[in-house]
């Protein structure tokens, strides 16, 4: 290959204009592949040899060529061209500056069919290293959770934002974990749908030349192989489920961020900050920033932005390879980017923030809290509950109105009497909600030996 040409150089008889070059050429986002690139073309070239379109002397020379590109590249002195396109481009060029053998490294193949392979192997490899950073973030959590249900610590849980009923910090905490362990099912089943080796199908049609795709697959550690050419070059839906996955997961962190925030104000005051993972004000010295917990809720947008753009990309293209899919790299590239630099921070936070126990315990002391047991408290005694709940409710509506002391109301009802009012002390019945997946303590004990087993299985 001559020294400024393209791969497709031949066809035309003048080079492409500055214009084209600078939207077509991807190599500034594609470079970061060249593993995959250089792995798919060792399997592709020992294929060849087994096949006898090449001979073992020219493997032997491409392989150790291969080698040298590699070892550039790693090592950040790889000498790039302004011919080098496309991350395919530069691999094959210096192969062949190296040894004339690797002029038939692209023999049966397509940069179709490659780039596909090269996104697949890439998905994969993602999707193993955001399992394990997200498995981090998860055993984190649980170790959380084992903490405070040792200290028995709760706070007020909250529906529409408003105080609801007390619940364990551990019962709250343990809710994230079973949120990022759907998480990583999800990240399970995207690679599964990436694990699919298209190296074979060429431009779109296979070849006429005697390639087997499966010593490519097997070589690569591939466990299915496509069986669709048309299919193979064209489908980025695996792209779409890693992105999707992720948007998922960007959403389930900014929910815990936004928690994180509203628990480190003021007005909670239910977590304190480890100064390494919080920020100061520029002009007000008394201030200490969440700015870890905003960003991971802010994530979500770009998240979801990639997905959606991704998606919009693909509406309509028709069969088979478009140019349109050079658009799946840099949203793929991304978005694994994005999550794994929040999670990362968002464990280190989790790890060393304090709970603010005396706050969030106190928050839940409201008499009111206990509504809804004192409602299950008649229920028990025979009350149909709609009955029950407007007694309470009258109570409630009573107290508030004259400003008398609930429990005095609960302790003189005929219904009630001091028994009940029991029910309205600290705490109240936090730890009688025992039924399955429920607050109390023994629901909450049953849940973490059901999360141990999980989370000890985590990568």
């Amino acid at each position: 290959m001559s020294d400024g040409n393209t791969l497709w150089h031949g066809r035309f008889v003048g080079g492409p204009s500055e214009a084209l070059r600078a939207l077509n050429d991807s190599l500034s986002f594609d470079r970061r592949m060249f593993r995959e690139d250089i792995a798919g073309s060792r399997a592709h070239v020992q294929m060849l040899q087994e096949v006898g379109l090449i001979n073992t002397a020219e493997l032997s020379e491409i392989l150790e060529a291969l080698d040298v590109v590699e070892n550039e590249m790693e090592e950040d002195n790889f000498d790039w061209a302004p011919s080098d396109e496309d991350i395919h481009t530069a691999v094959e060029r210096r192969a062949t500056e190296l040894t004339q053998a690797a002029a038939k490294m692209h023999t049966g193949r397509s940069r179709n069919d490659q780039v596909a392979n090269d996104v697949r192997l890439v998905a994969i490899n993602e999707i193993d290293s955001l399992t394990e950073v997200l498995a981090s973030l998860i055993k984190a959590l649980f170790a959380r959770v084992e903490e405070v249900y040792e200290q028995e610590i709760y706070l007020p849980g909250y529906t529409h934002m408003q105080r609801a009923q007390p619940v364990n910090l551990a019962h709250h905490l343990a809710a994230y974990c079973w949120m990022f362990l759907r998480d990583v099912e999800r990240l399970g089943d995207a690679r599964r749908r990436s694990d699919v080796s298209v190296l074979g199908a060429g431009a779109l049609a296979g070849t006429s030349l005697p390639i087997d795709p499966q010593i490519v697959a097997d070589e690569l550690g591939f466990s299915k192989l496509f069986m669709n050419s048309l299919d193979a070059v064209s489908d980025r839906d695996f792209v779409a489920d890693l992105l999707y996955s992720l948007s998922v997961l960007g959403v389930h962190i900014s929910k815990i961020g936004e928690e994180l925030c509203l628990w480190a104000s003021s007005e909670f005051n239910f977590v304190e900050l480890d100064d390494a993972f919080a920020t100061g004000s520029s002009m007000m010295p008394q201030k200490k920033n969440p700015d870890v917990a905003e960003l991971a809720r802010g994530k979500a947008g770009r998240l979801i932005g990639n997905l959606t753009g991704f998606l919009t990309t693909q509406k309509g293209l028709p069969l088979t390879y478009n140019k349109d899919l050079q658009e799946d790299k840099e949203p793929l590239f991304d978005s694994c980017d994005t999550v794994r630099l929040t999670l990362v921070a968002l464990t280190g936070m989790i790890t060393t923030l304090s709970f603010n126990v005396e706050s969030m315990q106190s928050s839940a002391d409201s008499p009111y809290a206990a509504a809804t047991d004192l409602a299950d408290f008649l229920v028990e005694r025979g009350v149909a509950f709609r009955e029950a709940h407007a007694t309470v409710a009258g109570l409630v509506r009573q107290s508030l109105a004259e400003g008398s002391e609930l429990a005095d109301l609960v302790t003189g009802h005929s219904e009630l009497g001091p028994q009940a009012a029991e029910l309205l002390q600290p705490g109240g019945g936090r730890n009688r909600r025992n039924s399955h997946g429920g607050g109390g303590e023994a629901a909450v004990a049953a849940q973490i030996e059901k999360l141990r087993d999980l989370v000890g299985a985590l990568p």
